[in-house]
């Protein structure tokens, strides 16, 4: 009996340990496996299909092994679609960039031109219009209706500043100032050239603001308290700058036809690469679409006014080859390259700006817009000032000093003699009065075309900003700029808004508040109308959201863009 059990104990060890060796067994092969599994990863295997650990035969991982795996490995796009389709979206904005720059760039083209064509057809109308009435009104006994209307005194200031700078003109001799310009070296030149360009922008953001100084102090009311130094010293101001802008250009002009008359063209290839600098101080800045707007903007002046100055090179050039016409084709392809180079260097600045500022190529959709929205606006019988004038604020082209320039180079090349001459004059002026015409009408049904796309003609019935109305925004952006400055001080807007961090501001608003942010400005980016309520306005204004308040710098909507301001590109 004893026996029997010690052997069923025997028995039953030895089952036991056989387990055992069988879980052994099994945990080693998982392990084996695993090793497999790795090294089957790397590509180690030996020839009969069996796995080896790296401490095998290292002559057969040879280099013929990982460059199979190099040339038969692959990748899959789809698991990154957002990116590449982000890329491919950017090809496309930079190939439309062109198109759109150039629709862009058309459009504003023919706004320059029309206002430019102003200068010369329907402003000497006006003046003659405006000086009868102010002959024929005294002798109709009309004493209790003003002498003129305010847009008519405007157009007879403008006629006295044209002849009196272009008096003081004559005296100025373009060939002397040729030969002057001649005997400097090519790199004295390029110095001043590059000067006179930063010269025109510093004189175009400063001109209108005399120009429109002179026309209010003009225009006045005569009840209000006086706070200006008279029309007469802003008339003289007015005309000095006239005068030094238009000899600022016409120092250009020289410049550039030295450079076209040199004999190796090294100045002229030294000035067309100047445009390309302004690829290197433009693109890797960043931009939004408010300075994208105003680059725009300087671009379209910048193209016409060279157009402008090509046209008195080339009727300087004639004139002293006495009109052959086979010294306009020895001209031509020195045109040709500074034309190309102007637009070669926008197309690119603008295709890369857009592209590392992520911006799309429809917003050149919405500029067009806004100056359309200028141009009809200019035409409401709410009009509060001329199309010319909003031109020269949008774009900072100013026509007076550049038509003055050109009226002084076509009288001193061009000589009037005899009858038929004065024939040919008459119908050059009615042929400029024809083309003026068709190109306002024709603008016109553009722009109106332009602002019914965009849904902005709920803006044109918009009455202006008043004063109290300007005051108040310029009071509201000082209180943000406090506010920005010391987050910490509690502050307060007019309208008795608790700007206090942590506190909660209240729900309700009072009626007034809405007032204190103009609708509109004749000097505004307008685009496409604002959805939101003017609560809602006001809010993103002061950065009030919810039930707190959140310390942000706001962000700058297009309807909040001041005027173009030319020199640096920037909004303040």
């Amino acid at each position: 009996m004893a026996d029997s059990l010690s052997t069923g104990l025997v028995e039953e060890k030895e089952t036991e340990k056989e387990d055992r060796e069988r879980a052994t067994k099994a945990v080693n092969a998982d392990q084996n496996k695993k090793e497999d599994g790795v090294t089957d990863t790397r590509g180690f295997h030996d020839k009969n299909g069996g796995t080896r650990g790296q401490k095998g035969n290292l002559s057969d991982l040879s280099l013929v092994r990982f460059i199979t795996t190099e040339l038969t490995r692959g990748y899959f796009l789809e698991h990154n679609e957002a990116k590449y389709t982000e890329r491919r979206e950017r090809v496309y904005t930079c190939l439309r960039i062109p198109k759109e720059l150039e629709k862009l760039m058309t459009f504003g083209f023919f706004l320059c031109l029309d206002t430019f064509l102003y200068v010369f057809t329907l402003l000497p109308l006006r003046v003659i219009l405006a000086l009868l009435r102010l002959l024929t009104v005294p002798c109709c006994g009309l004493g209790g209706s003003r002498l003129l209307q305010p847009a008519q005194v405007c157009d007879v200031l403008k006629g006295f500043i044209m002849v009196l700078c272009y008096s003081m003109m004559s005296y100025v001799d373009y060939s002397m100032m040729y030969h002057l310009i001649r005997g400097q070296s090519v790199i004295k030149l390029y110095i001043i050239y590059n000067m006179l360009e930063v010269a025109d922008r510093l004189f175009s953001s400063f001109g209108q603001d005399i120009l429109d100084a002179l026309y209010w102090t003009a225009n006045e009311p005569k009840e209000k308290k006086r706070a200006h130094i008279g029309v007469i010293p802003h008339f003289l101001m007015a005309v000095l700058y006239v005068f030094l802008h238009a000899i600022l250009i016409m120092v250009q002009a020289t410049t550039l036809n030295v450079a076209f008359n040199s004999h190796n063209k090294s100045l002229l290839t030294i000035m067309m690469s100047n445009n390309f600098v302004e690829i290197k101080g433009s693109v890797f800045k960043k931009f939004e679409k408010n300075n994208l707007f105003q680059m725009s903007n300087s671009d379209i002046k910048e193209r016409f006014t060279n157009y402008i100055l090509l046209l008195i090179v080339c009727l300087r050039n004639m004139e002293q080859f006495s009109w052959n016409p086979d010294h306009f084709w020895v001209l031509f392809p020195d045109v040709v390259m500074v034309i190309t180079s102007e637009v070669a260097v926008d197309v690119v600045k603008h295709a890369f700006i857009t592209k590392f500022n992520d911006i799309s190529a429809d917003v050149y959709g919405e500029y067009r817009a806004s100056l359309a929205f200028d141009l009809v606006s200019s035409r409401q019988k709410n009009a509060y000032t001329d199309y010319s004038d909003s031109v020269s604020r949008r774009m900072g082209f100013i026509p007076l000093p550049l038509a003055l320039l050109l009226i002084r180079v076509v009288t001193s090349s061009v000589k009037i003699q005899g009858s038929l001459s004065f024939m040919c004059v008459l119908l050059f002026y009615l042929g400029m009065i024809t083309l003026k015409v068709l190109n306002s009408i024709v603008l016109l049904g553009t722009s109106c075309m332009f602002v019914k796309g965009a849904k902005m003609e709920e803006k044109l019935f918009d009455p202006p900003p008043s004063v109290a109305s300007s005051r108040a925004n310029s009071r509201a952006n000082r209180s943000k700029n406090t506010h920005t400055a010391a987050p910490q001080e509690p502050t307060s807007d007019r309208a008795g808004v608790s700007l206090t961090p942590g506190v909660s501001p209240p729900t309700e608003k009072p009626e007034g508040t809405s007032s204190a942010i103009p609708k509109s400005d004749s000097d505004t980016f307008l685009t496409t109308p604002d959805e939101d309520d003017d609560n809602k306005i006001l809010n993103n204004e002061m950065g009030l959201e919810g039930d707190g308040l959140k310390h942000r710098t706001p962000k700058k909507d297009l309807l909040e863009i001041d005027r173009f301001t030319i020199c640096g590109n920037r909004i303040d």
